[in-house]
């Protein structure tokens, strides 16, 4: 399965970065793409099981995603199990290590499927690429927020 990886130190304790990423339906309060992210009914707020809805700026493109791994300041998969992309499956894994009492490493990682068969495969390049950038600006943006309070999209709604 192909995959594409990054990471970022972020200037604060590995219990602030945590949190930002364990309030589930608020992602779009630093994620440059999406602009709503409402847990699915019936959903837990966070954890095992969790799922949201991520609406994208472009207003049709969307996510649907559930935590399947979690330990908390530590370890966290998203299964992405519904989305109108051209992908079969996707996984995202955030690992975070704390650097020091005041810096934060975190790792993101996507592990992907192509639809559309071997177009899909000769493709695979070219959305390795655009997944590194997308991760990339999406953990920066994780970073701004928590060192600095900026919101990307502070009053979207659900």
């Amino acid at each position: 399965m192909p995959e594409a990886a990054v990471f970022q130190t972020v200037n604060a304790p590995i219990s602030e970065v945590w949190q930002s990423w364990d309030r589930f339906d608020e992602i779009y309060r630093f994620n440059p793409q999406i602009n709503q992210s409402p847990l699915l009914s019936n959903s837990v707020a966070t954890g095992l099981g969790a799922e949201r809805h991520c609406k994208h700026v472009d207003g049709k493109t969307y996510l649907k995603e559930r935590i399947i791994s979690y330990q908390p300041e530590e370890h966290l998969v998203i299964d992405i199990f519904d989305a109108n992309v051209p992908l079969k499956t996707a996984r995202v894994t955030l690992d975070f290590a704390a650097l020091s009492v005041r810096q934060t490493q975190v790792t993101m990682r996507i592990e992907f499927t192509p639809k559309f068969g071997p177009i899909g495969w000769l493709l695979t390049p070219l959305l390795k690429r655009q997944f590194r950038k997308g991760l990339s600006d999406l953990l920066s943006a994780n970073a701004n927020f928590v060192e600095n309070g900026v919101e990307i999209h502070p009053k979207a709604a659900a």
